[in-house]
Protein backbone atom coordinates (compact mmCIF):
# COMPACT_ATOMS: atom_id res chain seq x y z
CA UNK A 1 0.00 0.00 0.00
CA UNK A 2 2.44 2.34 0.48
CA UNK A 3 4.03 1.78 -2.33
CA UNK A 4 1.60 2.33 -4.42
CA UNK A 5 0.89 5.76 -2.70
CA UNK A 6 4.28 6.61 -3.11
CA UNK A 7 3.92 5.82 -6.86
CA UNK A 8 1.02 7.89 -6.75
CA UNK A 9 2.54 11.23 -6.15
CA UNK A 10 4.54 11.45 -8.81
CA UNK A 11 1.48 11.12 -11.11
CA UNK A 12 2.21 13.23 -14.69
CA UNK A 13 1.80 16.82 -14.03
CA UNK A 14 -0.35 19.20 -17.15
CA UNK A 15 1.93 20.38 -19.22
CA UNK A 16 2.61 24.13 -18.62
CA UNK A 17 4.62 26.55 -21.02
CA UNK A 18 7.48 26.45 -18.45
CA UNK A 19 7.48 22.72 -18.72
CA UNK A 20 7.67 23.32 -22.46
CA UNK A 21 10.49 25.29 -22.22
CA UNK A 22 12.45 23.07 -20.36
CA UNK A 23 11.43 19.94 -22.64
CA UNK A 24 12.63 21.61 -25.41
CA UNK A 25 16.06 22.60 -23.57
CA UNK A 26 17.13 19.38 -22.27
CA UNK A 27 16.43 17.88 -25.72
CA UNK A 28 18.84 20.44 -27.25
CA UNK A 29 21.34 19.56 -24.55
CA UNK A 30 20.66 15.65 -25.49
CA UNK A 31 21.14 16.23 -29.10
CA UNK A 32 24.60 17.60 -28.76
CA UNK A 33 26.00 14.89 -26.27
CA UNK A 34 23.92 11.72 -26.53
CA UNK A 35 24.41 10.79 -30.25
CA UNK A 36 28.11 11.14 -30.11
CA UNK A 37 28.13 9.05 -26.46
CA UNK A 38 26.19 6.51 -27.89
CA UNK A 39 28.54 5.99 -30.90
CA UNK A 40 31.55 6.02 -28.82
CA UNK A 41 30.37 3.62 -26.73
CA UNK A 42 28.60 1.21 -29.40
CA UNK A 43 32.84 1.59 -30.96
CA UNK A 44 33.71 1.01 -27.30
CA UNK A 45 31.77 -2.24 -26.64
CA UNK A 46 32.66 -3.57 -30.55
CA UNK A 47 36.02 -3.67 -28.98
CA UNK A 48 34.92 -5.28 -25.90
CA UNK A 49 32.70 -8.38 -27.59
CA UNK A 50 33.91 -8.54 -31.18
CA UNK A 51 36.35 -11.23 -29.15
CA UNK A 52 32.88 -13.19 -29.58
CA UNK A 53 32.95 -13.36 -33.10
CA UNK A 54 36.46 -13.52 -33.71
CA UNK A 55 36.42 -17.02 -31.86
CA UNK A 56 34.67 -18.86 -34.74
CA UNK A 57 37.74 -18.37 -36.52
CA UNK A 58 40.23 -17.00 -33.88
CA UNK A 59 40.28 -20.34 -31.86
CA UNK A 60 40.96 -23.14 -34.18
CA UNK A 61 43.35 -21.36 -36.16
CA UNK A 62 45.97 -20.47 -33.00
CA UNK A 63 44.58 -23.76 -31.04
CA UNK A 64 43.29 -21.94 -28.33
CA UNK A 65 40.77 -23.62 -25.79
CA UNK A 66 37.59 -22.57 -24.50
CA UNK A 67 39.31 -22.36 -21.32
CA UNK A 68 41.83 -20.17 -22.75
CA UNK A 69 39.39 -18.27 -24.97
CA UNK A 70 37.20 -17.31 -21.83
CA UNK A 71 40.24 -16.21 -19.56
CA UNK A 72 41.46 -13.73 -22.18
CA UNK A 73 38.09 -12.41 -22.98
CA UNK A 74 37.47 -11.62 -19.30
CA UNK A 75 40.94 -10.27 -18.26
CA UNK A 76 40.12 -7.02 -19.80
CA UNK A 77 38.42 -6.23 -16.56
CA UNK A 78 41.29 -7.14 -14.66
CA UNK A 79 43.06 -3.87 -16.37
CA UNK A 80 39.79 -2.01 -15.87
CA UNK A 81 38.99 -2.79 -12.45
CA UNK A 82 42.52 -1.67 -11.55
CA UNK A 83 42.18 1.62 -13.41
CA UNK A 84 38.68 2.57 -13.26
CA UNK A 85 38.83 4.80 -10.04
CA UNK A 86 42.09 6.88 -11.08
CA UNK A 87 40.91 7.47 -14.40
CA UNK A 88 37.75 8.86 -12.96
CA UNK A 89 39.45 11.18 -10.40
CA UNK A 90 41.49 12.11 -13.16
CA UNK A 91 38.56 13.27 -15.03
CA UNK A 92 37.30 15.36 -12.44
CA UNK A 93 40.54 17.05 -12.36
CA UNK A 94 41.34 17.71 -16.12
CA UNK A 95 37.30 17.44 -17.57
CA UNK A 96 35.57 14.95 -19.95
CA UNK A 97 37.05 16.08 -22.87
CA UNK A 98 40.73 15.43 -22.36
CA UNK A 99 39.68 12.69 -20.76
CA UNK A 100 37.32 10.82 -23.30
CA UNK A 101 39.44 11.62 -25.94
CA UNK A 102 42.49 10.07 -24.52
CA UNK A 103 40.76 7.03 -23.66
CA UNK A 104 38.98 6.11 -27.05
CA UNK A 105 42.76 7.05 -29.19
CA UNK A 106 44.65 4.56 -27.10
CA UNK A 107 41.85 1.64 -27.16
CA UNK A 108 41.23 2.04 -30.71
CA UNK A 109 45.39 1.68 -31.36
CA UNK A 110 45.37 -1.13 -28.90
CA UNK A 111 41.82 -2.74 -30.43
CA UNK A 112 43.67 -2.47 -34.09
CA UNK A 113 46.90 -4.65 -32.31
CA UNK A 114 44.92 -7.42 -31.63
CA UNK A 115 45.07 -8.70 -34.90
CA UNK A 116 48.80 -9.58 -34.36
CA UNK A 117 47.94 -11.95 -31.68
CA UNK A 118 49.26 -15.49 -32.00
CA UNK A 119 49.83 -16.98 -28.77
CA UNK A 120 47.95 -17.32 -25.45
CA UNK A 121 50.57 -14.76 -23.86
CA UNK A 122 49.84 -11.73 -26.50
CA UNK A 123 45.94 -12.28 -26.37
CA UNK A 124 46.35 -11.98 -22.43
CA UNK A 125 48.63 -8.51 -22.51
CA UNK A 126 46.57 -7.22 -25.45
CA UNK A 127 43.22 -8.19 -23.48
CA UNK A 128 44.98 -6.79 -20.24
CA UNK A 129 45.71 -3.46 -21.73
CA UNK A 130 42.63 -2.79 -23.95
CA UNK A 131 40.70 -2.92 -20.38
CA UNK A 132 43.71 -0.39 -18.88
CA UNK A 133 43.03 1.96 -21.67
CA UNK A 134 39.55 2.15 -21.49
CA UNK A 135 38.74 2.08 -17.90
CA UNK A 136 37.00 5.49 -16.60
CA UNK A 137 35.11 5.49 -19.84
CA UNK A 138 31.17 4.19 -18.78
CA UNK A 139 31.55 5.64 -15.13
CA UNK A 140 33.14 8.60 -16.52
CA UNK A 141 30.20 9.42 -19.07
CA UNK A 142 27.28 8.23 -16.51
CA UNK A 143 29.34 10.84 -14.20
CA UNK A 144 28.82 13.40 -17.09
CA UNK A 145 25.83 13.10 -17.83
CA UNK A 146 24.65 13.32 -14.22
CA UNK A 147 25.86 17.04 -14.54
CA UNK A 148 23.71 17.92 -17.19
CA UNK A 149 20.51 15.96 -16.62
CA UNK A 150 18.44 16.08 -13.21
CA UNK A 151 17.50 13.17 -11.70
CA UNK A 152 13.73 13.00 -13.44
CA UNK A 153 15.34 12.82 -16.45
CA UNK A 154 18.40 10.43 -15.88
CA UNK A 155 16.65 7.30 -16.79
CA UNK A 156 15.62 8.03 -20.15
CA UNK A 157 19.29 9.49 -20.84
CA UNK A 158 21.28 7.06 -19.59
CA UNK A 159 18.83 4.37 -20.92
CA UNK A 160 19.16 5.94 -24.38
CA UNK A 161 22.96 6.09 -23.93
CA UNK A 162 23.37 2.51 -22.91
CA UNK A 163 21.33 1.35 -26.09
CA UNK A 164 25.16 1.16 -27.66
CA UNK A 165 25.07 -2.20 -25.65
CA UNK A 166 22.50 -3.59 -28.26
CA UNK A 167 23.00 -1.39 -30.84
CA UNK A 168 26.70 -2.88 -31.43
CA UNK A 169 25.34 -5.73 -31.90
CA UNK A 170 23.13 -4.90 -34.06
CA UNK A 171 25.90 -3.51 -35.94
CA UNK A 172 28.91 -5.72 -35.16
CA UNK A 173 27.10 -8.90 -35.75
CA UNK A 174 26.66 -8.09 -39.85
CA UNK A 175 30.08 -6.40 -40.19
CA UNK A 176 32.06 -9.42 -37.89
CA UNK A 177 30.46 -12.55 -40.50
CA UNK A 178 31.34 -9.99 -43.33
CA UNK A 179 34.86 -8.69 -42.53
CA UNK A 180 35.54 -12.87 -41.06
CA UNK A 181 33.96 -13.89 -44.81
CA UNK A 182 34.97 -11.16 -47.37
CA UNK A 183 37.89 -9.86 -45.64
CA UNK A 184 40.11 -12.95 -45.16
CA UNK A 185 43.25 -13.47 -47.38
CA UNK A 186 43.08 -9.47 -48.17
CA UNK A 187 46.62 -8.12 -47.61
CA UNK A 188 47.46 -11.54 -45.86
CA UNK A 189 45.73 -11.42 -43.17
CA UNK A 190 42.58 -13.76 -41.80
CA UNK A 191 39.16 -12.74 -41.81
CA UNK A 192 39.31 -12.79 -37.89
CA UNK A 193 42.78 -10.32 -38.03
CA UNK A 194 40.63 -7.64 -39.97
CA UNK A 195 37.75 -7.95 -37.76
CA UNK A 196 39.39 -6.04 -35.09
CA UNK A 197 40.93 -3.47 -37.07
CA UNK A 198 37.66 -2.86 -38.77
CA UNK A 199 35.58 -2.12 -35.38
CA UNK A 200 39.00 -0.81 -33.58
CA UNK A 201 40.12 1.90 -36.22
CA UNK A 202 36.64 4.38 -36.16
CA UNK A 203 37.70 4.79 -32.09
CA UNK A 204 40.84 6.59 -32.75
CA UNK A 205 38.51 9.00 -35.65
CA UNK A 206 35.88 9.41 -32.62
CA UNK A 207 38.77 10.12 -30.32
CA UNK A 208 39.66 13.78 -32.38
CA UNK A 209 35.39 14.62 -32.53
CA UNK A 210 34.88 14.14 -29.25
CA UNK A 211 38.18 16.89 -28.71
CA UNK A 212 36.37 19.44 -30.60
CA UNK A 213 32.52 18.33 -29.50
CA UNK A 214 31.95 17.92 -25.86
CA UNK A 215 32.33 20.36 -23.44
CA UNK A 216 33.78 20.09 -20.40
CA UNK A 217 30.93 21.25 -18.16
CA UNK A 218 27.41 23.97 -18.61
CA UNK A 219 29.27 26.87 -18.29
CA UNK A 220 31.71 26.11 -20.55
CA UNK A 221 28.83 25.16 -23.25
CA UNK A 222 29.24 28.15 -25.87
CA UNK A 223 26.60 26.28 -27.71
CA UNK A 224 24.25 27.72 -24.69
CA UNK A 225 22.36 31.03 -24.03
CA UNK A 226 23.28 32.51 -20.36
CA UNK A 227 19.53 31.95 -19.77
CA UNK A 228 19.72 27.96 -20.92
CA UNK A 229 22.90 27.81 -18.75
CA UNK A 230 21.12 29.55 -15.58
CA UNK A 231 17.95 27.40 -16.37
CA UNK A 232 20.35 23.91 -16.16
CA UNK A 233 22.48 25.01 -12.65
CA UNK A 234 19.34 25.93 -11.16
CA UNK A 235 17.60 22.41 -11.84
CA UNK A 236 20.79 20.53 -10.54
CA UNK A 237 21.32 22.99 -7.45
CA UNK A 238 18.14 22.29 -6.67
CA UNK A 239 18.21 18.49 -6.62
CA UNK A 240 21.57 18.75 -4.57
CA UNK A 241 19.92 20.47 -2.04
CA UNK A 242 18.23 17.71 -0.68
CA UNK A 243 20.73 15.36 -0.93
CA UNK A 244 21.66 13.13 2.05
CA UNK A 245 24.03 14.78 3.99
CA UNK A 246 26.63 11.58 4.31
CA UNK A 247 27.27 12.09 0.41
CA UNK A 248 29.11 15.23 0.99
CA UNK A 249 32.18 13.60 2.86
CA UNK A 250 34.89 12.39 1.82
CA UNK A 251 35.39 9.02 -0.35
CA UNK A 252 36.00 6.97 2.44
CA UNK A 253 32.47 7.64 3.89
CA UNK A 254 31.14 5.98 0.22
CA UNK A 255 33.51 3.03 0.83
CA UNK A 256 32.07 1.99 3.76
CA UNK A 257 28.27 2.61 2.96
CA UNK A 258 27.09 -0.99 3.20
CA UNK A 259 24.23 0.17 -0.15
CA UNK A 260 27.37 0.95 -2.13
CA UNK A 261 28.43 -3.22 -2.12
CA UNK A 262 24.48 -4.23 -2.55
CA UNK A 263 24.66 -2.23 -5.81
CA UNK A 264 28.05 -3.22 -6.10
CA UNK A 265 26.93 -6.76 -6.11
CA UNK A 266 23.25 -6.38 -7.95
CA UNK A 267 25.83 -4.92 -10.66
CA UNK A 268 28.24 -7.81 -10.55
CA UNK A 269 25.48 -10.71 -11.07
CA UNK A 270 24.21 -8.18 -13.99
CA UNK A 271 26.99 -7.45 -15.53
CA UNK A 272 27.77 -11.28 -15.67
CA UNK A 273 24.58 -11.94 -17.35
CA UNK A 274 25.72 -9.13 -19.60
CA UNK A 275 28.63 -10.50 -20.97
CA UNK A 276 27.65 -13.95 -20.73
CA UNK A 277 25.01 -13.06 -23.24
CA UNK A 278 27.51 -10.78 -25.65
CA UNK A 279 30.39 -13.09 -25.49
CA UNK A 280 28.29 -15.97 -26.07
CA UNK A 281 26.13 -15.64 -28.21
CA UNK A 282 27.25 -16.15 -31.35
CA UNK A 283 28.48 -19.71 -29.64
CA UNK A 284 25.12 -20.84 -28.77
CA UNK A 285 23.59 -19.59 -32.46
CA UNK A 286 25.79 -21.26 -34.56
CA UNK A 287 25.36 -24.91 -32.11
CA UNK A 288 21.52 -24.49 -32.78
CA UNK A 289 22.13 -24.82 -36.50
CA UNK A 290 23.36 -21.27 -37.78
CA UNK A 291 26.42 -22.61 -39.40
CA UNK A 292 28.51 -19.86 -41.21
CA UNK A 293 29.98 -17.14 -39.85
CA UNK A 294 27.78 -14.61 -41.91
CA UNK A 295 24.51 -16.13 -40.29
CA UNK A 296 25.31 -15.68 -37.45
CA UNK A 297 26.56 -12.22 -37.45
CA UNK A 298 22.89 -11.54 -39.51
CA UNK A 299 21.03 -13.38 -37.10
CA UNK A 300 22.62 -12.29 -33.86
CA UNK A 301 21.19 -8.22 -34.78
CA UNK A 302 17.56 -9.73 -33.85
CA UNK A 303 18.23 -10.07 -30.35
CA UNK A 304 20.32 -6.98 -29.79
CA UNK A 305 17.62 -5.03 -32.58
CA UNK A 306 14.92 -5.18 -30.36
CA UNK A 307 16.90 -4.93 -27.26
CA UNK A 308 17.65 -1.47 -28.01
CA UNK A 309 14.05 -0.42 -28.11
CA UNK A 310 12.79 -2.64 -24.90
CA UNK A 311 15.16 -1.12 -23.14
CA UNK A 312 14.61 2.70 -24.07
CA UNK A 313 10.30 1.93 -23.35
CA UNK A 314 11.45 0.63 -20.19
CA UNK A 315 13.49 3.06 -19.00
CA UNK A 316 11.04 6.03 -20.24
CA UNK A 317 8.79 3.69 -18.33
CA UNK A 318 10.77 3.93 -15.18
CA UNK A 319 11.18 7.41 -15.57
CA UNK A 320 7.59 8.06 -15.67
CA UNK A 321 7.38 6.05 -12.26
CA UNK A 322 10.25 7.41 -10.59
CA UNK A 323 10.74 3.91 -9.78
CA UNK A 324 13.49 1.83 -10.37
CA UNK A 325 14.05 -0.83 -8.34
CA UNK A 326 11.19 -3.62 -9.33
CA UNK A 327 11.44 -2.74 -13.29
CA UNK A 328 15.08 -3.65 -12.56
CA UNK A 329 14.01 -6.69 -10.81
CA UNK A 330 11.55 -8.09 -12.86
CA UNK A 331 13.58 -7.67 -16.02
CA UNK A 332 16.86 -9.52 -14.08
CA UNK A 333 14.11 -12.51 -13.08
CA UNK A 334 12.72 -12.53 -16.78
CA UNK A 335 16.25 -12.49 -17.95
CA UNK A 336 16.84 -15.75 -15.84
CA UNK A 337 14.05 -17.72 -16.70
CA UNK A 338 15.11 -16.91 -20.44
CA UNK A 339 18.39 -18.09 -19.44
CA UNK A 340 17.56 -21.07 -17.55
CA UNK A 341 15.66 -22.10 -20.75
CA UNK A 342 18.46 -21.96 -23.58
CA UNK A 343 19.44 -25.20 -23.16
CA UNK A 344 16.37 -27.12 -23.58
CA UNK A 345 16.28 -25.53 -26.86
CA UNK A 346 19.34 -25.82 -27.79
CA UNK A 347 19.12 -27.26 -31.58
CA UNK A 348 15.65 -25.31 -31.88
CA UNK A 349 17.21 -22.18 -34.05
CA UNK A 350 13.85 -20.12 -34.63
CA UNK A 351 13.26 -20.81 -30.09
CA UNK A 352 17.21 -19.64 -29.15
CA UNK A 353 16.20 -16.35 -30.88
CA UNK A 354 13.42 -15.77 -29.41
CA UNK A 355 15.20 -17.14 -26.11
CA UNK A 356 17.78 -14.80 -27.04
CA UNK A 357 15.82 -11.90 -27.52
CA UNK A 358 14.14 -11.69 -24.45
CA UNK A 359 17.01 -12.60 -22.82
CA UNK A 360 19.27 -9.64 -24.31
CA UNK A 361 15.90 -6.72 -23.42
CA UNK A 362 15.64 -7.70 -19.92
CA UNK A 363 18.96 -8.01 -18.60
CA UNK A 364 20.43 -5.41 -20.76
CA UNK A 365 18.03 -3.10 -19.49
CA UNK A 366 19.49 -4.09 -15.47
CA UNK A 367 22.00 -2.04 -16.43
CA UNK A 368 20.71 1.86 -16.85
CA UNK A 369 17.76 1.21 -14.77
CA UNK A 370 21.15 0.16 -11.99
CA UNK A 371 23.11 3.46 -13.02
CA UNK A 372 19.94 5.78 -12.49
CA UNK A 373 19.83 4.68 -8.82
CA UNK A 374 23.11 5.02 -8.50
CA UNK A 375 23.10 8.34 -9.82
CA UNK A 376 19.92 9.60 -7.43
CA UNK A 377 21.98 7.99 -4.91
CA UNK A 378 24.95 10.02 -5.15
CA UNK A 379 23.10 13.02 -6.58
CA UNK A 380 25.17 16.40 -5.28
CA UNK A 381 28.39 14.75 -3.93
CA UNK A 382 31.43 16.05 -3.84
CA UNK A 383 33.35 12.45 -4.05
CA UNK A 384 30.19 11.47 -6.79
CA UNK A 385 33.07 10.43 -10.07
CA UNK A 386 34.88 8.40 -8.22
CA UNK A 387 32.01 7.00 -6.09
CA UNK A 388 30.04 5.46 -9.28
CA UNK A 389 33.89 5.07 -10.88
CA UNK A 390 34.29 2.80 -7.26
CA UNK A 391 31.04 0.49 -7.72
CA UNK A 392 31.65 -0.10 -11.26
CA UNK A 393 35.03 -1.66 -11.01
CA UNK A 394 33.53 -3.75 -7.97
CA UNK A 395 30.61 -5.03 -10.42
CA UNK A 396 32.97 -5.09 -13.39
CA UNK A 397 34.60 -7.48 -11.72
CA UNK A 398 31.72 -9.62 -13.33
CA UNK A 399 32.93 -9.43 -16.77
CA UNK A 400 35.52 -11.47 -15.86
CA UNK A 401 34.06 -13.75 -13.84
CA UNK A 402 31.52 -14.53 -16.60
CA UNK A 403 33.33 -15.52 -19.45
CA UNK A 404 35.98 -17.47 -17.61
CA UNK A 405 33.76 -19.54 -15.85
CA UNK A 406 31.45 -20.52 -18.90
CA UNK A 407 34.68 -21.07 -20.88
CA UNK A 408 36.15 -22.80 -18.20
CA UNK A 409 32.94 -24.90 -17.57
CA UNK A 410 32.67 -25.43 -21.28
CA UNK A 411 35.76 -26.88 -21.30
CA UNK A 412 35.21 -29.47 -18.46
CA UNK A 413 31.75 -30.43 -19.66
CA UNK A 414 31.71 -29.82 -23.30
CA UNK A 415 28.31 -27.80 -23.40
CA UNK A 416 27.29 -24.46 -22.13
CA UNK A 417 24.29 -25.49 -20.09
CA UNK A 418 26.22 -25.81 -16.61
CA UNK A 419 27.45 -21.95 -17.33
CA UNK A 420 24.11 -20.72 -18.26
CA UNK A 421 22.60 -22.51 -15.10
CA UNK A 422 25.26 -20.29 -13.67
CA UNK A 423 24.11 -17.02 -14.94
CA UNK A 424 20.33 -17.83 -13.97
CA UNK A 425 21.24 -17.80 -10.12
CA UNK A 426 23.62 -15.14 -10.42
CA UNK A 427 20.89 -12.32 -12.11
CA UNK A 428 17.89 -13.97 -9.57
CA UNK A 429 20.78 -13.42 -6.73
CA UNK A 430 21.49 -10.13 -8.10
CA UNK A 431 17.44 -9.46 -8.59
CA UNK A 432 16.83 -9.97 -4.52
CA UNK A 433 19.80 -7.80 -3.94
CA UNK A 434 18.39 -4.62 -6.18
CA UNK A 435 14.98 -5.11 -3.54
CA UNK A 436 16.71 -4.94 -0.56
CA UNK A 437 18.39 -1.69 -2.00
CA UNK A 438 16.30 1.23 -0.25
CA UNK A 439 18.16 4.95 -0.42
CA UNK A 440 16.30 6.62 2.03
CA UNK A 441 14.42 9.83 0.61
CA UNK A 442 15.11 7.65 -2.58
CA UNK A 443 13.79 4.54 -1.17
CA UNK A 444 11.06 4.03 -3.73
CA UNK A 445 13.39 4.81 -6.26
Amino acid sequence: MSRKIALDTHSPAPATPQMDTQRALYFKVALRLVPLLIVCYVVAYLDRINVGFAKLQMQDALGFSDAVYGLGAGIFFIGYFLFEVPSNLLLQRIGARKTITRIMVLWGITGCAMATVSSPAAFYGLRFLLGVFEAGFFPGVVYYLSQWFPRHRRGQILGLFMTGFPIAGVIGGPVSGWAMSRLGGVAGLAGWQWLYIVEAAPAVLLGIVTWFTLSDDIGRANWLTEPEREALRHALHAEGSDTEAKHTGQLRQVIADPKVYVMSFAYFTFICGTYALSFWLPTVLRSAGATSVERVGWLSAIPYGIAAVGMVLICRNSDRLLERRWHGALAAFTGAIALSLLPLMAHDLTATIVLLTIASTTVFVTLPLLWSLASDYFAGSSVAAAAIAFVNSLGLLGGFASPFAMGWLKTLSGTLSSGLYLMTTLLALGACALLCMRTGRQANA
